[in-house]
């Protein structure tokens, strides 16, 4: 059974790159990490979540070895890979980056914003998960120097932005707006406040504004809410209020 994905029209174009955002279907996990769990960190069957991953990497006709996912810690570090590195999983790091053919870089998400960049003329990829605190810290803009450190040239960057929660079922403490105006002035218009309630935070607007910011040329969002779509995708957030574990999804990205 083939896996589903999504792909962005804007990092399609290029022959040489493979990418896909997958959601929570086509795997071989149960109950409540039903089906394509990919996080060994959740309480899920180790065996299940193997043959998940193996199963995406060959979705995008890449070997299971070859797919790279760091341990995710909220932080704004950024690793370069020169390589398929077996201690991958022990990194903690938020952002990684690779010009090495056969290599697929995955991040793991279950609200927060998982983003794909390449500059296809340069053979450069990046990968980075963005939670408020690593978009906030700057795992946005460091992505995007440690491709052009690799070669890169910002402007031909093309970047994508997948199934994250989205502003409408955000709802964000009361000092979080204060916080984050007094880091980034910039960005009063990603905090909302329905209906004079709680303030909500736009996670997708305020990553796709640091993108732009970086000097990235095109960025693209794919504008799917985890939240809103809990058949379809894993989200914390919504398995919290319904008291229940949830998985992760990834997505990916290498050049063949």
């Amino acid at each position: 059974m083939s896996i589903p994905y999504l792909e962005s029209p804007a990092l399609k174009t290029a022959s040489t790159i493979r990418h896909g955002f997958f959601g929570r279907r086509g795997g071989h996990s149960v109950g409540e990490f039903a089906s394509l769990n990919v996080s060994f960190s959740v309480g899920d069957s180790e065996p299940m979540v193997r043959r998940n991953r193996a199963d995406v990497a060959g979705a995008l006709g890449f070997a299971p070895e070859a797919l790279m996912v760091m341990r995710q810690v909220h932080s704004s570090r950024v690793v370069r890979l020169e390589g398929l590195s077996p201690d991958i999983g022990t990194i903690e790091a938020d952002g990684m980056v690779t010009r090495v053919p056969g290599v697929l870089l995955g991040i793991l998400t279950a609200d927060c914003a998982p983003v794909l960049l390449a500059d296809a003329e340069a053979g450069v990829i990046g990968a980075f998960h963005a939670g408020w605190r690593g978009a906030v810290d700057g795992v946005a803009q460091r992505t995007v120097e440690a491709m052009v450190q690799a070669g890169a040239t910002a402007q031909r960057i093309v970047a994508a932005i997948g199934p994250t929660i989205s502003q409408r079922n955000y709802e964000v403490g009361p000092d979080f707006a204060r916080d984050l105006l007094g880091r980034h002035p910039d960005a009063a218009h990603r905090i909302s406040r329905p209906d004079g309630g709680r303030d909500h935070f736009d996670l997708p607007g305020f990553v796709f504004d640091r993108l732009l910011e970086a000097g990235v040329g095109r960025v693209h969002d794919l504008g799917e809410c985890t939240y809103a779509q809990p058949r379809r995708y894993f989200s914390h957030r919504f398995a919290t209020h319904g008291q229940a574990r949830t998985g992760r999804q990834i997505a990916v990205i290498g050049l063949s």
